[in-house]
């Protein structure tokens, strides 16, 4: 799969430089991993999974979910 810049695309559709500079937008911006199953980018430091829709990241606190540990 392809972006519309011709690069591949990585995990859940999004670009791989993308991927490597997103954050959490809590206070500590701590940086997202992947998790293809849910469909989500998780934040390792508050539990948070933030939606991945059509292969967008929704980076809003009200629409994430706190994963159970």
């Amino acid at each position: 799969m392809s972006t519309p810049n011709g690069t591949t695309a990585g995990p859940l559709g999004l670009d791989p430089e993308l991927l490597a500079i997103l954050a959490c937008p809590d206070a500590h911006h701590t940086p997202l991993t992947v998790d293809e199953a849910a469909s989500e980018l998780v934040c390792s430091t508050c539990g948070r999974g933030f939606p991945v829709r059509d292969g967008i990241p929704v980076l809003l606190l009200d629409e994430a979910r706190h994963r159970s540990a």
